[in-house]
């Protein structure tokens, strides 16, 4: 082999070792950055952060590895949509109806339980809508309620309130 043929082979063997070197490199660069985004989106532990960084860094390809198989299973968004989505259920469950006394469900628009005929709603004096039985006023149309405990109370509230709504006669 002539010397100048030997010493070409040379420089494209330096070429490409010079090539595959820095492509290893930049793979390593690559992967150091990813894993620092990675593990930033997964926790906010500045430790976490910095360890994980520096293993990818020391090992390379391999500290990627070993990383994979640490890091936490879920980013904070997917934690934070699954907390999302539990409190979402939770209240759901919560604001479902249930009869006081038998604990089936019930309808909101319901005056009596179906299963074991307990009061749920009363219905107003005045407009005839449902109320809750505790209610003692309607919020909406504003007339008071009879209550069980005090019906006296509530008719005195009504005749000053059929008073007042009275025009007054001319005085003698």
């Amino acid at each position: 082999m002539s010397p100048e043929l030997i010493n070409k082979v040379g420089v494209i063997t330096e070429a490409l070792v010079a090539f595959l070197g820095a492509s290893l490199v930049a793979f390593w660069v690559g992967f150091v950055f990813w894993t620092f985004n990675d593990i930033r989106a997964r926790t906010h532990d500045l430790l976490t952060i910095l360890l994980a960084t520096l293993l990818v860094l020391v090992t390379g390809p391999l500290g990627v590895l070993l990383y994979l198989l640490m890091r936490p299973k879920y980013t904070l968004m997917e934690l934070y949509d699954r907390q999302l989505e539990e409190e979402a259920l939770y209240r759901e469950v919560e604001q479902q109806l249930v009869c006081p006394n038998c604990h089936r469900r019930v309808e909101p628009d319901w005056m009596f339980c179906p299963y074991c005929h307990t009061q749920l709603k009363k219905a107003c004096v005045s407009c005839g809508r449902l109320l809750d039985l505790e209610w003692d006023i309607c919020p909406y149309c504003g007339a008071p309620q009879q209550t069980e405990e005090s019906p006296q109370v509530v008719g005195a509230v009504l005749d000053e309130a059929a008073l007042t709504k009275q025009p007054s006669a001319p005085s003698s």
